[in-house]
């Protein structure tokens, strides 16, 4: 999730610990842990775009690297600011063990996928129970940690854990709700999909994306489990097939791996735009459920040599007309 999110939650759970004194450090220490495992975007190159989709979620947000990252984020702190914060480091350890903990755990509660069990396993796991972005689970959770380290007072630190779990927690119920209601609408298009997702909308628990993969091809609507049920009739496209749709791609080529590269990272939900023969789409994300509009995708290029890289691409064109669209679906 954003860095705001994930500092106040790597400060709630420290500072709900603490039964009277050093709240400040507490929460200080478990904001900066909570953010510090995204720091691996700073993992890029600049011949591989796609590099940091490989490292972004993986290893600083697996459960093993908790000790590891942890006490990179202490020792950090404890050298730079020993003189404010005081001699005990082992409880800076702790406070900062707590609050990188929640960092992974909370990023796995959303749809990007997390690599908790690196590197055991690169498996991404992906709730799909919260946006990235939330201002409704966020602006509690961080207020009610403030007002913690103010009054001095973990009671308040441990409602805004309460408000996270409960919030989580009415993620899960639309999360199922929403699946029901997307099974339905595949039931009277008359198809059996070979796999259906859900997953929240930007910054809301209201209206959600489905997409399914039925006879080739998949098939986008919004959602509205609760309150006040509604579907919303998206769009289709056909499913990415390499040597349908890139005959002239070399098998061998860097390019050709790329495309496997971002089919693992996308969970496989690729297609080429419709509106550019060299584009490869990530099918699962897009401000307007309803809509094929992609927040990002790969780009191949016919005349490249053999050793060279697609290009990792970004879209955020009409993001506010978007955004007003999807509102209007919210408070209808």
């Amino acid at each position: 999730m954003d860095p705001l999110t994930q500092g106040a939650i790597g400060a709630a759970l420290p500072l709900s610990t603490r039964s009277a004194g050093r709240e400040k450090l507490a929460g200080i220490v478990g904001f900066m842990a909570g953010m510090a495992a995204d720091l691996d975007v700073l993992i890029r190159s600049s011949s591989d775009s796609l590099l940091f989709l490989e490292y972004h979620r993986q290893f600083t947000h697996s459960l093993a690297f908790i000790p590891v990252g942890s006490l990179g984020v202490a020792l950090l702190l404890y050298m730079l600011f020993r003189k404010w914060i005081g001699p005990n480091f082992w409880l800076i350890w702790m406070f900062s063990a707590l609050g990188y903990a929640t960092h992974g755990l909370l990023d796995a509660a959303t749809s990007y996928g997390t690599q908790l069990l690196w590197p055991f396993s690169d498996t991404r796991f992906a709730a799909s129970i919260i946006s990235i972005v939330d201002p409704l689970f966020t602006g509690p959770v961080f207020l009610l940690v403030i007002v913690s380290v103010l009054s001095k007072k973990n009671l308040w630190a441990r409602a805004a854990m309460v408000w996270a779990l409960a919030y989580l927690g009415v993620g899960a119920y639309q999360n199922l709700a929403a699946t029901a209601l997307a099974e339905q609408v595949a039931e009277q298009r008359g198809h059996r999909p070979v796999r259906l997702e859900v997953k929240p909308t930007f910054g809301n628990l209201v209206v959600w994306k489905s997409i399914y993969e039925a006879d080739g091809r998949f098939y986008v609507d919004g959602i509205r489990p609760n309150p006040k049920p509604a579907t919303y009739p998206g769009t289709s496209i056909l499913k990415l097939d390499v040597d349908r749709d890139f005959p002239w791609l070399d098998k061998s080529s860097r390019q050709a791996r790329d495309i496997e590269r971002f089919a693992w990272f996308s969970d496989n939900f690729l297609a080429k735009a419709e509106n550019d023969s060299m584009r490869i789409i990530d099918m699962r994300y897009s401000f307007l459920p309803t809509e094929i509009a992609p927040l990002w995708s790969i780009r191949l290029d016919k005349s490249a040599p053999v050793d060279a890289h697609a290009q990792y691409e970004s879209h955020r064109a009409n993001a506010r007309e978007s955004l007003d669209k999807l509102m209007g679906m919210i408070f209808q």
